[in-house]
This record gives C-alpha cells, structure tokens and sequence, in this order.
C-alpha cells in the first residue's frame, strides 16, 4: 500500500523544553557584563548608595570640625582647650565615624553582591 506524502512523519528537533530559567531571564551579573540598561540601573544604585553614606560621613565631618575655628575665635585665651580638643577630643568621633562608614560601605557592597548573584 503505497503511503501518501501528507502522512509522512517528520522529526522535529529543537532546545529542550525545560529549562531551569523561564525563557528571557537573565540574570542581574548578565546585565551588568553586557551592560544593558538594566545593568547600568544595578550599578547605579550602587553608586547612589555610597555616594549617600559618603555624604553622610562628610556633613557629620563638617558639622564636627567645622564650628572649631569659631569656638576657638570666641575664646582666644583657652590655648590648652584647644590642644586637648584637637590632640585627644576630636579622635575618637573620627575613629567612630570612619568605623561607621567602612561598615555601611561593605554591608552596601555586600548587598549588591547579593543581588548580583541571585542569592
């Protein structure tokens, strides 16, 4: 019995039909390789995030030192005042606030790292 042609039988190979991602997906280190968009937005953010802590320690720095001059204007005869203010009194804020920014800025780097790689 001879077949007709409209019945023959054809293989049809392709990609799986499972994968582990939905199709299209890709993931936030993707984006940010190929620097699309996206990955530009992820960077940002980023830098956004530190340059926010940064001025953070900067206006706390400014608002530290920056009244001295004037302290030390207002009252010219406490030259030990000012020694013990700027030798032993101002180190210890420094010390807090250099302690504060390292930490945001690692734990900020510490969360992008955990976006970028889908943890």
């Amino acid at each position: 019995m001879p077949q007709d042609p409209a019945e023959r039988r054809v293989v049809v190979t392709g990609p799986p039909r499972r994968s582990s991602r939905a199709t299209g997906y890709y993931r936030p280190r993707t984006e940010i390789d190929e620097q699309t968009t996206l990955g530009h937005t992820y960077v940002r953010s980023l830098m956004r995030t530190q340059l926010r802590a940064a001025l953070v320690v900067s206006a706390v720095l400014g608002l530290l030192v920056g009244p001295l001059p004037l302290l030390f204007a207002v009252l010219p005869a406490a030259g030990r005042l000012e020694w013990a203010v700027l030798g032993f009194g101002l180190y210890a804020p420094l010390v807090l606030l250099a302690r504060w920014y390292v930490r945001r800025a690692e734990r900020n780097e510490r969360d992008f790292v955990r976006l970028v790689e889908d943890r």
